[in-house]
């Protein structure tokens, strides 16, 4: 259970010290849903969710690598959950970022 605590408070942290630069985002992204929100509802869930699942099985071969680390490395469940929690973060991230997107390509 200390590690779980350990890996939220981590994330916290790390989102902290990065909000100058997630608000802006924030803030496009919900003026970008805001206006096409009529659009966001054609986009099919399938699109999205076969996006997110590509990006996220991309992120669990490339995210040990940011740590100078390979998936041999990890015997331990946390990492796993870890890696996997982290790759699923990615995969719903860049759904919500492109979901506005596949709007705006939408006839």
């Amino acid at each position: 259970m200390y590690e779980i605590w350990l890996a939220m408070n981590i994330a916290y942290e790390i989102a902290w010290d990065l909000w100058p630069a997630l608000l802006p985002l924030a803030l496009v992204w919900g003026a970008v849903m805001l206006i096409n929100r009529k659009k966001l509802a054609r986009v099919t869930t399938s699109t999205l969710v076969a996006l997110a699942v590509l990006v996220a099985l991309a992120a669990v071969l490339t995210l040990p690598s940011l740590s100078k680390s390979t998936l041999a490395d990890m015997g331990y469940w946390v990492d796993w959950a870890a890696l996997l929690g982290m790759a699923a973060g990615v995969g719903v991230a860049a759904a919500v970022l492109l979901w506005p997107v596949l709007a705006l390509r939408q006839r």
